[in-house]
């Protein structure tokens, strides 16, 4: 049975009494993280009034060493039990039995280090058999049930257009799908939009921007993006916020519909539409209806790039989490934390600090520059460590192993500011972490495989295309590797300017060369790495967005696809975008 916050006290207690089996699921990983805001240990506290005993009570926790222990019981004791404590993945561990007495009992989750601990659900129940491991096909299907959910996901309404993923290029293809008259669903993970520049990271666009980019991103005083009031205030715009897809039906190479979660109820939906739009970043949709990817670097023979490797390789941007510090009036302990120095080691720079919500990169205390400074002497190399330069991940999944790379990335972050605190105590005493992000950025991974594959070359000649829709500019930025002995810090970075000067970006590299109607704006367009590198900003990717918006509403207009729409109309496609882009005439963009 599932809890509802709109409910009385008295119909949960009800509900309460004559249930045999109840579990209370706060949220999936992606929600529930609990933040620290100081070295307190911090208590997740609910209650609820139960008048009968139940029996065995167990729940889902993370390896070591984000522990967890439920204890506190009133009347009752603590249950004494340290969970998450035997370096083991997510599972259910059990924690024993006790006798509840008549009347309220507060549940208590207490984090035993103060640093991320988190669950995901809770499980009572009167009888011992424990519930079914892992997250399969079984173990999905007893949740729904004890949920009181459908055991396959409900059909909604159906919409013209689905976009999936609110970042910057997904909020922008959902507004200017709305003002082209399309009813549009958004499916977004995370409860704020803006994805890498939202108020839980907090970077700005950058590349080209141009008036819809400029409106989206435009900040609140909290920090958040104007987008949501803007998305919210469109008649045609329906948003799904904290969904997260998960599966997909296709038929004869068209995607028909999505499946996506909510992760704080787990209610599943359905979603049909006859044209679709991934802005996940991620090509989320691509891997779950099997369209063509990119993975990772490609040589450089493959399609002459002066700035890709010799040999191709698995290697791709990890993930990075922000945070920032602050002095203090007074003396600021910190506990140990060997979990963390763990990963830390000896590294005692603080340097790349997000020093304030919105802007990026300050220096940050450090007591010493470590051995894994960049060179100076590497051509078009930058010197100095900035945010990214925490980062994890380029030989991991960021989509599968998202979870273990941004722990990795927290570990190193509490074990270093140990060690600043610990290595010059009289110099760092008032020192304290003022923020730490729970939301990690992500950096470029899996990219979609359009008609097209922009590269290096293109970028570099200014190569003029037929079915040029809209301009991308900015640097080439590739990251490279992780340090030897600290692997949270990049080794160097690589960051050229080329001549400044915009480049076009055919339509053709913006829809997926085998699924038929799936469109695609953001840093996983048709591109190599190395051109990736250059595209993956946010501003350009909201100009991708602009072209979508307006392939998918020509998609229904002429009932054709989006390579229908290169083929047949193509001068309708850029005349729009041009105007959509806020350029009255192809003078005003260049030759576009």
């Amino acid at each position: 049975m599932e809890f509802s916050t709109e409910e009385t006290q008295e119909t949960a207690l009800r509900r309460l009494r004559s249930a045999d089996t109840v579990i209370m699921s706060p949220e999936l990983f992606e929600r529930l993280y609990l933040q620290p805001i100081s070295s307190v240990k911090g208590d997740l506290r609910k209650t609820f009034g139960n008048p009968t005993p139940l029996g065995l009570i167990g729940f889902c926790v993370t390896l070591t060493p984000l522990a967890c222990s439920l204890m506190g019981w009133r009347g009752s004791g603590g249950l004494g039990a340290d969970f998450g404590a035997n370096n083991k993945d997510w599972f259910w561990e059990s924690a024993g039995q006790v006798n509840l007495p008549a009347g309220e009992t507060k549940l208590v989750l207490h984090d035993l280090t103060g640093f991320c601990g988190r669950c995901d659900a809770i499980f009572f129940s009167r009888d011992k058999t424990p519930p079914p491991p892992g997250a399969d096909g079984v173990a999905r299907s007893w949740r729904r049930q004890l949920l009181g959910l459908p055991d396959k996901p409900v059909s909604v309404e159906s919409f013209d257009v689905v976009v999936i993923g609110g970042g910057i290029p997904g909020a922008a293809a959902v507004l200017a799908a709305a003002q082209l008259g399309q009813r549009v669903a958004l499916v977004h993970n995370r409860p704020y939009l803006g994805g890498n520049a939202s108020l839980e990271i907090g970077l700005s666009p950058r590349g080209i921007i141009g008036p819809v980019v400029e409106k989206i991103s435009k900040r609140t005083p909290t920090c958040d993006l104007k987008a949501r009031q803007l998305l919210e205030a469109e008649p045609n715009v329906t948003m799904f916020l904290e969904y997260t897809v998960y599966g997909t039906v296709v038929s004869e190479s068209k995607i028909t519909s999505i499946d996506a979660r909510d992760a704080r109820s787990g209610r599943e939906i359905r979603l049909s539409a006859p044209v679709f739009i991934d802005c996940s970043g991620r090509s989320i949709l691509g891997l779950l209806s099997g369209a063509e990817t990119l993975y990772s670097e490609e040589s450089r023979a493959e399609y002459g790039e002066g700035m890709a490797p010799a040999q191709g390789s698995n290697i791709h941007h990890g993930n990075t989490v922000f945070f920032r510090t602050k002095d203090a009036d007074s003396p600021v302990p910190f506990p140990a934390v060997p979990w963390a120095t763990e990963v830390a080691k000896d590294f005692c720079d603080l340097s790349g600090q997000l020093i304030q919500p919105c802007f990026e990169n300050g220096p940050g205390p450090k007591v010493e520059r470590t051995e894994n400074s960049p060179s100076l002497q590497l051509p078009r190399r930058m010197a100095l460590p900035l945010t990214h330069f925490w980062e994890y991940g380029q030989h991991l999944d960021t989509y599968t192993q998202g979870e273990h790379i941004r722990d990795h990335l927290l570990r190193a972050i509490y074990g270093t500011f140990s060690n600043v605190k610990t290595n010059n105590p009289e110099t760092y005493a008032n020192l304290e972490l003022e923020w730490v992000a729970f939301v990690p950025a992500s950096g470029g991974n899996r990219r979609y495989k359009g008609d097209y594959v922009l590269n290096e070359i293109d970028i570099r000649t200014h190569r003029k295309f037929p079915d040029a829709v809209v301009q991308n500019d900015g640097a080439f930025c590739l990251h490279y590797g992780a340090d030897a002995k600290h692997n949270f810090r990049l080794k160097f970075w690589e960051w050229d300017n080329r001549d400044g000067e915009p480049y076009d970006i055919p339509f053709r590299c913006l829809y997926s060369v085998n699924i038929n109607n799936l469109i695609i704006a953001g840093k996983h367009v048709s591109a190599t790495y190395v051109a990736g590198s250059n595209i993956k900003f946010m501003g350009n990717g909201g100009q991708h967005a602009i072209a979508t918006a307006v392939a998918a509403q020509l998609c229904n207009k002429y009932n054709t696809t989006p390579r229908g729409v290169y083929k047949n109309h193509l001068e309708e496609l850029r005349a729009k975008v041009l105007n959509m882009a806020g350029k009255k005439n192809r003078a005003e963009e260049s030759h576009l």
